[in-house]
């Protein structure tokens, strides 16, 4: 009975491990065992169950209605499995297993590196899988164990902290102001190019501190020949000199830092603190390797370090 109930757990995790990830390559290095495992796994799964869960092509793996209903249900299962471990293993308070942590694209990218080397040299017991991503994750049915969000958190069940601020800043490539000049004012900006983040129209009307407008702020609504759904897209082609960009202070200080960008208006810029939150499920309050993560999340980044290379500006 223990050896079947082992067998089942192991063919759920596959499932869902597949279906994550897309394919059984993935879910194989994941796992830590061959392609034809995992294949071999679910294929075992179908047959005692009597349906197909995934259509298989040459190109992905995508869950059947049978096998959506079946991954959802598995990935509960998996995350009550493991706050089981977490509880008998609480007394030792050793972090420990896999931790399945959602992060924005832009933190994933230019902050979690820098400092992911220490935590898993701090807890070598525990394994993380690190998942990128700007929509809005439902950590509970997605079986994940922290997220780190930004702006303002919606009405939730997820015990949230703060890590800290980040703030956008407005700046361009060395190229593109020599082709184009500098703008000098806000208005300037109407006869720029600027490149913004599609999809969210309050991204178009950057904010300027000014005494004689309503609430003493004034917004420009900028334009331009193109834009893109994701900061890093943004990001790369104001590098490469297309036009004006206002991104976040962790996104472009390491290229303000090496002169790739330039800061623009910062006197005249309203700054919007952006809080940077961790955010987890009530059922993971008191596992070792959450705590120990978010705990890790706010030592590292309470202070915004990437902000320390930056230029001072008026507060």
């Amino acid at each position: 009975m223990a050896k079947e109930g082992s067998d089942r757990a192991l063919e759920l995790n596959t499932l869902v491990a597949a279906a994550d990830h897309a394919g059984f390559s993935a879910a194989a290095r994941l796992l830590g065992v061959t392609p034809s495992a995992v294949s071999k796994t679910i294929t075992r799964l179908e047959a005692r169950l009597g349906v197909r869960l995934l259509n298989r092509t040459t190109r992905r793996l995508t869950p059947t209605a049978d096998g959506e209903a079946l991954i959802a249900r598995g990935r509960q299962i998996l995350a009550d499995l493991d706050e089981a471990e977490m509880q008998a293993s609480r007394s030792r308070g050793m972090p420990r297993g896999l931790l399945r942590l959602h992060t924005l694209v832009a933190f994933g990218l230019h902050s979690l590196p820098q400092v992911l080397p220490e935590f898993l040299r701090r807890h070598p017991d525990v394994q993380v899988e690190i998942l990128m991503s700007d929509r809005l994750v439902d950590l509970v049915e997605e079986g994940g164990d922290v997220a780190v969000r930004t702006g303002r958190l919606p009405d939730s069940s997820l015990v949230a902290r703060h890590i800290c601020d980040t703030e956008r800043m407005i700046c361009a490539a060395p190229a593109y102001l020599k082709r184009h000049g500098t703008p000098r004012r806000p208005e300037d900006l109407l006869e720029h190019n600027c490149i913004v983040i599609s999809g969210y129209p309050q991204l178009r009307r950057w904010p300027f501190d000014d005494v004689r407008a309503p609430e003493r702020i004034r917004s420009i609504e900028v334009g331009g020949n193109v834009s893109a759904n994701n900061a890093e897209n943004v990001l790369q082609m104001a590098l490469l000199g297309v036009g004006i960009v206002r991104l976040g202070d962790l996104v472009v200080a390491e290229h303000i830092n090496t002169g790739r960008l330039v800061p623009l208006l910062a006197d005249r810029h309203h700054v919007e603190p952006l809080p940077l939150h961790a955010v987890y499920p009530q059922s993971r309050l008191r596992s070792p390797k959450v705590t120990a993560m978010v705990d890790f999340l706010i030592e590292k980044f309470a202070g915004a370090p990437w902000r320390q290379v930056l230029p001072r500006r008026r507060k």
